[in-house]
């Protein structure tokens, strides 16, 4: 029998396709997750990888087993599914493996609404019943069968994302935007169509085989060729879409990453002048510059752990209007509460054609301390490295601790957040101050603790 353990993660079900999953268990999940959310009818996409049709028509026909009506939506986006569970009001499923290696596939749930399903909201039942139904025998069929509907949903999606930022009176810009051969290809033409930008296309063709580079903006080897292009054709800007599409990562107009904590920044204080006095949700590792430009403009920064059930819950419970994380997930009250970046791509060009000086300009309000990036060290005892780290700075003057996520070690000119992965045998350190050199010593000083 497959162990569920090892594809099951935290918030979606991600393995490698046929050896860890395959048509058989999709089929399976399919029904499970009509039965465990009671759905009626659901609704269902897939992004550009070999797998992923097959896949997402397994899980169609486990569904429509199960008397649930599916509308297929097809080719989308991460986010274009969230929009279609959004704007039909009905449970979705996503099958993408997002920035993951070409023999991985995976299914993104949610319930209507896309409201998050994790662990503690549905996903740990979805499981118990696909081990019962692997072990004992499919369930038996439900009286009356679903029916299988298809339906094109990207120009609707586009007209929504631009009911939200207008960008028709921006001024001409050129962007370079790198899809990574992944979804981004599939949305940007659409979406950008007939607006005042000379597009730049790199790596639009859909090819889940990732034949230019991974779909993983975050790693800087896999915006080289965006960087490139940037400074060699005088761009405004670029960005690089991951391969689901609800990721975007920004370049100014020298080729210069952008960081998504400045980019949380600059999209809370464009949401904040259309909802004064509103509430930002940002992860224990955005920058200290999020809650201060945050405050500077009126609103309430609210601090979460990181990953999108933690962001949508907390932005669920205090009506937030925007959320942002450090990995570029970018989180809107508008879209459901739901991660797009393709809304935040908008909301940039939108606040750059708003204005005549260069991008670099425009973000450096919002860019206002030195940081690491993160950086993963492998160890035999998270717990034990952990207890190490906080042993060291308790009691010291001037020094604070809090265990939200992992634990974040603060000074009056720097702090540090160390986490453990839940999947591998890594902690991960980011660490931030009010200069490089700052940096780089309680960086090292960190390390030499968590490699001890």
């Amino acid at each position: 029998m497959t162990d569920l353990s090892q594809i099951v993660k935290a918030y979606d079900v991600r393995g490698v396709v046929p050896d860890q999953w395959d048509e058989t268990l999709a089929e399976l999940f399919g029904a499970a997750f009509v039965q465990v959310t009671g759905a009626d009818a659901i609704v269902i996409g897939h992004d550009m990888r070999p797998s992923s049709p097959s896949l997402s028509r397994a899980f169609g026909r486990g569904a429509a087993a199960r008397g649930a009506d599916v509308t297929e939506i097809g080719l989308c986006s991460t986010d274009e599914l969230y929009y279609a569970s959004g704007a039909l009001d009905l449970p979705g499923a996503m099958f993408t493996a997002s920035h993951n290696p070409a023999q991985y596939n995976g299914i993104k749930l949610c319930r209507a609404g896309a409201a998050p399903v994790g662990q503690d909201t549905g996903l740990a039942d979805i499981r118990a019943l696909v081990e019962r139904w692997t072990a004992e025998g499919a369930p038996e069929p439900a009286a009356a069968r679903g029916t299988l509907t298809r339906r094109d949903v990207l120009k609707d999606y586009a007209a929504h994302l631009h009911s939200l930022v207008d960008l028709s009176d921006i001024r001409p810009l050129k962007v370079v935007v790198d899809a990574g051969n992944g979804m981004g290809g599939h949305t940007v033409p659409t979406v950008f169509k007939g607006l005042p930008l000379d597009l730049d296309a790199l790596y639009f063709e859909l090819d889940g085989s990732f034949p230019n580079h991974e779909a993983n903006p975050l790693d800087p080897k896999n915006i080289t060729d965006l960087q490139a292009r940037v400074r060699a054709v005088g761009a405004d800007l670029g960005l690089a879409f991951d391969g689901d599409a609800d990721r975007c990562f920004v370049v100014d107009e020298n080729g210069d990453p952008v960081s998504p904590s400045a980019i949380t920044a600059l999209v809370a204080a464009r949401e904040l002048a259309k909802h004064p006095g509103g509430t930002v949700i940002h992860n224990c590792i955005t920058s200290w510059s999020v809650p201060e430009v945050v405050k500077e403009h009126g609103g309430s920064p609210v601090r979460t752990r990181v990953g999108h059930s933690f962001i949508k819950a907390e932005m669920a419970h205090t009506g937030a209007i925007f959320g942002g994380e450090h990995s570029a997930h970018y989180y809107f009250r508008d879209f459901w509460n739901a991660d797009t970046g393709m809304l935040a791509a908008m909301h940039v060009l939108a606040a750059l054609g708003g204005q005549d000086g260069p991008l670099s300009q425009l973000v450096a309000q919002y860019d206002r301390y030195a940081a690491s990036g993160e950086i993963n060290s492998t160890v035999d005892d998270q717990a034990g490295r952990l207890a190490a780290i906080k042993a060291t700075y308790e009691g010291r003057d001037g020094i604070t601790l809090d265990e939200l996520d992992g634990l974040t070690v603060t000074a009056a000119d720097w702090w540090f957040n160390v986490r453990p992965s839940n999947t591998e045998p890594l902690l991960r350190l980011n660490v931030e101050a009010r200069d490089q050199a700052t940096v780089a010593r309680t960086r090292d000083e960190a390390l030499g603790i968590i490699r001890g």
